[in-house]
């Protein structure tokens, strides 16, 4: 096992389980680290590789399923529930607010290894995606405020003359600001560009529509 490897952290107040699961866990390869109480977990520090919440339902003080909920807008890997007091009810709940899996004690080696293989696949995507977003927010960020300006407008449709006249530009400018916005956003094309300024949120508020045609 190395430092970047996946891990598996394990919310259980059983010893006996944690240490059933830690050896198997740890005999398939995994890192682990073990929490007794859903207080322990909220007070460590988030993994920076891959992991999986391997949370049980019934816990001291805070149980599994209300941490989920206290969760839902935060940083956190993907959950996977393990818990010897399951019901259908808890499993809807934990399902609707986006749980990879219920499971009940107990549980195929096969069903939880399968199940924590689904988190790590579910948290290297958010990862993914979340880097994508930064480098993206980096490369915004070194826009001009004019160049801030023209992108919304270019990205709505705009002929180079309508959002020339918006920002009382000449067209030279706007189509040298229109070329910087691109290359700094790194978009081979204005497709490109208006996904980009999807994923960023620019807002798009104007468009050809009801424009008079230059």
């Amino acid at each position: 096992m190395t430092a970047e490897a996946p891990i598996v952290l394990i919310v259980d107040d059983d010893p006996g389980v944690r240490d059933a699961l830690c050896g198997l866990l740890e005999a398939h390869g995994m890192r682990v680290a073990v929490y007794t109480s859903a207080e322990d977990y909220v007070r460590a520090a988030r993994p920076a590789v891959p992991a999986c919440l391997l949370l049980d339902v019934e816990l001291p003080g805070i149980n599994g399923l209300d941490l989920q909920a206290q969760l839902t807008d935060a940083d956190h890997p993907p959950i996977v529930f393990l818990t010897g007091h399951g019901d259908i009810p808890s499993s809807v709940r934990a399902i609707k607010h986006g749980a990879v899996d219920f499971l009940t004690k107990p549980c195929s080696d096969e069903a939880l290894m399968a199940a924590i293989a689904a988190a790590f696949i579910q948290d290297r995507r958010i990862r993914t995606e979340r880097a994508d977003l930064e480098r993206l927010q980096a490369r915004y960020r070194t826009l001009t405020p004019r160049e801030r300006d023209v992108l919304p407008l270019i990205v709505s449709g705009l002929l180079n003359k309508q959002a020339a006249a918006e920002l009382k530009l000449s067209e030279v400018s706007l189509q040298v600001h229109k070329r910087n916005v691109l290359r700094k956003m790194g978009a081979p094309s204005l497709a490109d560009l208006v996904r980009i300024a999807l994923r960023l949120g620019v807002p798009v508020t104007h468009s050809r529509r009801g424009k008079k045609q230059a």
